[in-house]
């Protein structure tokens, strides 16, 4: 659901399919080495083998870490972001505020299951949700005010740790609009499985509308 997760994807099947290229070799030869009768009672040492089988593998690695290096610098990346969003983890709910507007702030609790609507989702869904335009860069900065957390949207590549006392920033796009679902992936107490965080991207004009809304009635 957005470019880097995208980007994510693809460097896993690009390595996976490096992965299956070597097994199938040395799957192959071993098969070969049980079954074949070759032997040689002179055969000491082979220097070109010994070149080949020492810089293949230096290869190979190179073509997995360029692409990995440039996915790492890329995630660090912060493009001109419209929105910044803070997210402040705790004891064991989210609180957020959109720092672009005054005094635009709340708290994000994790609906019971005996408080949930017929189409809701167990223990996924929030009280109040983040509401986000689709197709702009949104900052979003983290922290925590107790333990360490981690807010984590899997669908949109985003993973990063709350830490008491630190302000972690990274950035993302959304390009569809719906609900993505995370939740904290830091053990952080008894309650841990019960912090779950709710994004609903929406087109631009409607996120406007949303924003005078909660404006008004402040």
């Amino acid at each position: 659901s957005s470019p880097l997760m995208e980007q994510l994807n693809f460097f896993h099947d690009h390595t996976l399919l490096i992965l299956i290229m070597i097994t199938v070799l040395i799957a192959y030869i071993m098969f070969m080495l049980f079954f074949n009768k070759f032997t040689n009672r002179y055969l000491l040492h082979g220097q070109t083998i010994e070149i080949i089988w020492t810089i293949l593998p230096a290869v190979i690695l190179m073509f997995i870490a360029f692409p990995s290096l440039r996915l790492l610098y890329l995630m660090d990346e912060i493009n001109s972001p419209l929105i910044t969003l803070k997210a402040i983890g705790h004891q064991w709910y989210w609180s957020y505020e959109y720092s672009n507007f005054l005094n635009l702030e709340f708290d994000s609790y994790m609906i019971p299951t005996n408080e949930l609507n017929t189409n809701g989702f167990r223990l996924l869904d929030v009280d109040n949700r983040i509401i986000l335009p689709m197709n702009n860069q949104i900052r979003i900065l983290v922290t925590a005010t107790d333990v360490i957390h981690s807010w984590t949207v899997p669908s949109l590549g985003v993973k990063i740790d709350a830490t008491p006392g630190r302000l972690n920033q990274t950035n993302f796009l959304i390009n569809q609009p719906g609900l993505f679902f995370g939740q904290c992936s830091e053990i952080c107490g008894a309650n841990h499985s019960f912090m779950p965080i709710v994004i609903e991207s929406i087109p631009m004009n409607y996120f406007i509308k949303w924003i005078s809304s909660q404006m008004n009635s402040l």
